[in-house]
């Protein structure tokens, strides 16, 4: 059986290895006075070779089609009987096995018994017979052939296993790209409309501050489409200390007064690059949604928060912050987001344990 359910490609080859066995039927017809049966017998015995070939070949397998081969190779193993004597039996290791690898296991199994009561019983039954130990071989061929079969299943569940994993693993990647580009293009698209307006805003007022904002607009749209471009490709890396610069640079364009830590030296490699991811959501949600006027962001090894004084308790099951939780939970840490509890203001909680 191939893995996807079907008889391999070429297995009829290695079953027609297995049937010089049938030359004691062949030899015992051959020393057959009666020229009717011996000529019967190895028409038979033909033609048995040849259908247990072919029920073998066949790669598409309905039960009554099996059902009905296996009849008539019965029958074909009836018409040798008068020629062959109790070498006929031989031809019952076949029709076991072929059961065992294409019947239901409910019927297969039955059958085999039948098989086998039949191999032990007319042997000591029917004169002249000899016990060769057909019924042993009919035991013995339907287990082996029910283990390959069993095997044979295995191997299509891993198959089938795996290829599910591929495409769950293709459907994940995909999940963490969309999430990421949310992220980018949200805190991006933030940050150059802030300074479009503010731009915009100074073009009566003072000229040469507008062309330093265009200018970072040109910049951030740069970077922006640098970012989703490399996160497309996988390869996108993100930085605290460049977090924390971008937050500083996108606070200072809104018009909101910045509490920024110095250095983020004290953050162990594990958190850094969650701190940076929650320090660009909160961030991006300030300059958005919030109408803050002071922002403060405190880092400690095991924990980022970020605390502003605008309205708090909005969009605690935004896009941003739920692909935020799961980073933060898929780390093994926590994320706490709502209103503070001391006073107005929004609060983006961060811990990761020890």
């Amino acid at each position: 059986m191939t893995a996807t359910g079907g008889p391999p490609r070429f297995g009829w080859v290695f079953a027609a290895v297995w049937l010089f066995y049938l030359g004691g039927n062949v030899g015992a017809l051959l020393n057959q006075p009666n020229v009717y049966w011996r000529v019967t017998g190895l028409i038979s015995v033909a033609v048995f070779a040849a259908g247990f070939l072919f029920l073998v070949a066949r790669r598409r397998r309905r039960t009554v089609r099996v059902w009905l081969g296996i009849t008539l190779l019965l029958a074909l193993v009836a018409l040798q009987v008068p020629g062959a004597g109790d070498h006929a039996l031989t031809c019952l290791v076949y029709v076991a096995a072929l059961a065992m690898v294409n019947l239901p296991i409910g019927q297969s199994a039955p059958l085999a018994a039948i098989l086998f009561a039949g191999a032990e019983i007319l042997p000591r039954t029917v004169d002249g017979w000899a016990d060769r130990g057909y019924g042993l071989a009919v035991l013995l061929g339907s287990l082996a052939t029910y283990g390959i079969r069993m095997a044979a299943e295995r191997q299509r569940r891993l198959i089938a296993a795996q290829l599910e994993l591929a495409d769950r693993a293709v459907a994940d990647e995909r999940a963490r790209i969309a999430a990421d580009l949310h992220d980018i293009l949200g805190h991006s698209l933030t940050v150059v409309t802030v300074k479009a307006e503010l731009a915009q805003r100074l073009l009566d007022v003072d000229i040469e501050r507008a062309r330093k904002e265009l200018a970072d607009l040109e910049t951030l749209a740069r970077d922006a489409l640098a970012d989703v471009r490399t996160t497309a490709l996988g390869v996108r890396g993100i930085s605290l200390p460049g977090e924390i610069a971008a937050a500083r640079e996108a606070l200072a364009a809104a018009n909101v007064e910045a509490d920024l830590p110095g250095a983020a030296d004290e953050v162990p490699t594990r958190n850094r690059e969650l701190f940076a991811w929650t320090i660009r959501e909160a961030v991006t949600n300030v300059v958005r949604h919030s109408r803050a006027r002071h922002v403060r962001v405190q880092l400690t090894p095991d924990c980022v928060e970020i605390v502003d004084d605008g309205a708090g308790g909005v969009f605690v099951t935004g896009q941003g912050l739920s692909g935020l939780r799961r980073r933060a939970e898929g780390a093994g840490g926590r994320l706490v987001a709502g209103a503070c509890a001391d006073g107005p203001g929004f609060r983006v909680r961060v811990e990761v344990p020890r």
